[in-house]
């Protein structure tokens, strides 16, 4: 999962642009970039690490220009590698730059085609940097010096007919304009927003999360539809096109369980809310699966499961207390790269206030369950602070199936759900009892706030891949790549390969 935002503005935009991607900084922590354009300039700045680390003062003031786009990464399809942050950039044609959110499932023949017919060379494993030479590819197609919106819709349609998957991207065209564009099935989330400035200019932003826009000042347009194109030139004019043949929005429902902020809008529907029914509806199954239940007290499990901890309390009439403190300055566990660094980090990021657990009865509440490797540390650490039972609440259903869209969780090995049924898996986290939300709740919960969303992309729970291309071989492929051994031999190399660098200089 990543975050992406381009601004074009009136004065400089790279406070912004820095501001806007410290607001995505949930989407991604393994690394970050902002390119900006000033005349026919580039200017580049791109590392591992927190917003707040890769970017000094030393280079910001040398991201000069009214025009750029950012991105936050962690690594799904590549490597924590330095070479692999975004933006990517290629000189031909005119000099074009892009971030992109999500994964693109045929990208091994797209790497085959680009090399034979289009002569274009991938120097990475990202699939950004795939999707950023198709583009290229498909514009220079176009055989035009002069750039109209047009050209960009048409090279955009080309971009949907050949790439499979999920993206939210963004691009700028050197001298041109932002860019922005979104997979046919609307897979990863895009926003747009404007505002105008004292002289009457027009100002815009695309940004992952609505609160981008709002925290930056803007007011929110619109989602960016499946399939859609918007283009914004330097001058502030807008354009947009619908660009796929036969675009149906079918967005990542995890977004709303667990990726997004609460105080973003996604697709129409407010994650604030959707979190809140989620827990109104886990309230209900367990009133009906435990009615006799003897819980004393609901805990959530910070940050992501509060809302529907709280709502779910406000159901079942009882206590609300919050028993983990947590430290904010360790990242996500789940999308760590290794079990290792993972199970070392729980301890590190959460901390039990004993006397919320002590004699009790606990009830922990959180969004997920994948690995279980966080849950079943949790669990041990209610009970070594004294809770005489505890009992677990997933707010999302059991997730048995490989993520292919850009979400680590591809190795289905590595998934907790996974062969197992929910009384194994309370088993294997070491809780009393679980319950799972069932996933006609959990998409009801999301669909409520937008009930033109027919279909969600809900297929770590469920099997079911939206984009139709997903085979049993191409899931064993990416397991192969992208599990914990794969992920450490890579870390091994790419860890040698810098000392070997480091010895010959």
């Amino acid at each position: 999962m990543c975050g992406v935002i381009g601004i074009v503005g009136q004065a400089p935009v790279n406070q912004a642009l820095f501001d806007g991607l410290t607001v995505l900084q949930h989407r991604g922590q393994d690394a970050a970039g902002i390119v900006t354009c000033d005349g026919d300039r580039l200017f580049l700045r791109k590392d591992n690490g927190l917003v707040r680390d890769v970017f000094h003062t030393r280079h910001m003031v040398r991201l000069t220009g009214t025009m750029g786009i950012g991105h936050v990464r962690y690594p799904t399809a590549g490597n924590a590698s330095s070479a692999e942050a975004q933006p990517f950039y290629v000189n031909s044609p005119y000099g074009i730059t892009l971030a992109h959110n999500g994964n693109l499932t045929n990208m091994e023949s797209l790497k085959e085609e680009l090399f034979l017919e289009d002569q274009r060379h991938i120097n990475t494993d990202s699939d950004s940097e795939v999707l950023l030479n198709v583009f290229a590819h498909e514009l220079q197609a176009r055989g035009k010096l002069a750039l109209e919106p047009e050209d960009v819709f048409d090279a955009i349609g080309a971009v949907h007919r050949r790439c499979s998957g999920a993206y939210a991207a963004v691009s700028m065209i050197t001298g041109f304009g932002v860019i922005a564009f979104r997979d046919p099935n609307g897979i990863r989330p895009l926003v747009f927003g404007r505002r105008t400035t004292e002289d009457g200019g027009e100002e815009y932003i695309v940004a992952s999360e609505s609160v981008a826009v709002d925290v930056l000042g803007f007011e929110m347009v619109r989602d960016v539809a499946p399939g859609e194109a918007v283009v914004i030139t330097t001058d502030g004019q807008l354009h947009t096109r619908q660009c796929a043949e036969n675009p149906q929005l079918s967005p990542c429902i995890f977004e709303q369980v667990y990726f997004a902020r609460p105080d973003s809008m996604i697709d129409g529907v407010s994650v604030y809310k959707s979190r809140l029914r989620m827990g109104e509806k886990l309230a209900a199954k367990i009133a009906r699966e435990h009615p006799d239940h003897d819980i004393d007290v609901v805990i959530p499990i910070p940050d992501t499961s509060r809302t529907s901890a709280l709502e779910l309390c406000n159901h079942l009439g009882l206590t609300y207390r919050e028993g983990f403190i947590k430290n904010r300055y360790i990242g996500r566990t789940f999308i760590m790269p290794g079990q290792t660094q993972r199970k070392k980090s729980v301890r590190q990021k959460l901390n039990a206030i004993e006397l919320e657990f002590r004699g009790k009865n606990v009830l922990l509440v959180d969004d997920s369950i994948v690995r279980g490797t966080t849950s079943q540390q949790i669990v041990q650490m209610a009970r070594d602070s004294g809770a005489r039972n505890v009992y677990f609440a997933s707010a999302a259903p059991p997730v048995r199936y490989p993520n292919v869209y850009g979400i680590d969780m591809p190795a289905v090995t590595e998934l907790i759900g996974h062969d197992r049924d929910e009384e194994a898996i309370g088993e294997a986290i070491g809780a009393d009892w679980l319950v799972y939300q069932d996933l006609a709740d959990l998409e009801e919960s999301a669909r409520e706030g937008n009930p033109d969303i027919h279909r969600f992309d809900a297929s770590c729970f469920c099997g079911d891949y939206v984009t139709g291309d997903i085979t049993p071989e191409y899931l064993t492929e990416l397991e192969a790549a992208r599990n914990d051994e794969a992920r450490s031999g890579k870390e091994s190399l790419n860890h040698n390969a810098i000392v070997d660098l480091h010895n010959d200089a």
